[in-house]
C-alpha cells in the first residue's frame, strides 16, 4: 500500500513532513511501519500538490521513480510555504502502470486527491460504477488505476456541487458494495477544508493551534503568534514524530478538518 499526509493551517513548509521530520514520508517511503501486507516499500512514484496562495489553484510536482531519487523536490518544497498540501509515494498493485500520472495527488480546479490502498477485483468491480461516467471521459483517464479510476466517480459527485464529505463517505459505501474487501483511506482538501477516511486501512491525526511549534514541523515565514485562534492539522497514514498528541483514526471513520477544528465522523452514519 501507499503512504500520504495532509495538512491544513498556517503556512509552513511541506519539507518538514515530506523530508525533515523523524518519521517524514521520505523515511517511510522505504521504512513504513505499517503496510498491512501491501509491500514493504514505497518506490513507484510520489508526489506533492500544495496551494500557493489563498484562492489560488494548487501546483503539483510528481514522478515515477522513487522519492530518495529525486534531488528537485528537496530544494523545491524547501522554498515553499503553503496553508494546505497533500503529498504521496505509491506501492503500485501488481499488474498496474507505474507512471508518473498513476502517482497522487490526483487534481481537478481546485482540488488534490490521495488514495492509499487497494480496489479488491479491480477494474471488474468498478465497471458498473465507471458507467456512471461519460464513455470520453473513460477513454482519457491519466492511468488505467484503480486510484485514477476512484478520482474520476469522486470528482464528479465533487462537480455537482456535492458536500465533499458526503462524496466520500457515499464513495466508499458504494465502492465497498461493489469491491468487499477494498482499502479506502482517502485524503481530500480544496485548501480550505481537509478531509480524510480510514477503510481498512490506518490513518493518524495531530491537531495543534495555531502558533504553536512542533518539534521537527516548524511554521513558515508569516506564520501567526501563538494564541491565534484556529488549528493546524495534520493527516498522516503514519505519525511523522513522537508528538503525543498524535491519535489514530478509528477504521471507518472520516475526519474532517477546517480553521475552526477537527470533527470525526462514522463513515457508515455519514451516508444517512
Amino acid at each position: 500500500m501507499c503512504r500520504h499526509l495532509a495538512y491544513l493551517g498556517e503556512p509552513v513548509s511541506p519539507a518538514e513532513a515530506v523530508f525533515r521530520a523523524p518519521h517524514a514520508l521520505l523515511v517511510q517511503s522505504y521504512a513504513p511501519a505499517d503496510m498491512r501486507g501491501g509491500g514493504s516499500v514505497n518506490a513507484d512514484g510520489f508526489g506533492l500538490g500544495w496551494y500557493p496562495g489563498p484562492g489560488s489553484p494548487p501546483l503539483r510536482h510528481r514522478r515515477s521513480t522513487p522519492l530518495w531519487t529525486d534531488e528537485t523536490l528537496p530544494p523545491l518544497a524547501a522554498a515553499v510555504t503553503s496553508g494546505a498540501f497533500v503529498a504521496a509515494v505509491r506501492n503500485g498493485t501488481t499488474g498496474l502502470p507505474v507512471t508518473e500520472a498513476a502517482a497522487a495527488p490526483f487534481t481537478a480546479g481546485r482540488w488534490l486527491f490521495s488514495h492509499n490502498g487497494v480496489v479488491r477485483g479491480y477494474p471488474d468491480a468498478l465497471a458498473e460504477l465507471a458507467k456512471t461516467l461519460p464513455v470520453t471521459e473513460l477513454l482519457t483517464l491519466e492511468a488505467p488505476t484503480d486510484s485514477v479510476v476512484l478520482w474520476a466517480l469522486l470528482r464528479a459527485r465533487l462537480a455537482t456541487g456535492e458536500d465533499p464529505l458526503a462524496a466520500v463517505a457515499e464513495l466508499t459505501l458504494a465502492v465497498e458494495a461493489a469491491a468487499p474487501g477494498s482499502r479506502l483511506n482517502f485524503l481530500l482538501t480544496d485548501g480550505s477544508t481537509l478531509i480524510g477516511t480510514t477503510w481498512t486501512h490506518a490513518l493518524s491525526v495531530l491537531e495543534t493551534p495555531a502558533g504553536s511549534v512542533v518539534p521537527g514541523l516548524r511554521p513558515g515565514p508569516g506564520a501567526p503568534p501563538p494564541g491565534t485562534p484556529g488549528s493546524n492539522v495534520w493527516l498522516a497514514s503514519e505519525p511523522l514524530d513522537g508528538d503525543p498528541r498524535w491519535r489514530p483514526v478509528p477504521d471507518h471513520h472520516a475526519v474532517r478538518a477546517t480553521a475552526a477544528g477537527v470533527d470525526l465522523l462514522p463513515l457508515t452514519q455519514e451516508r444517512s
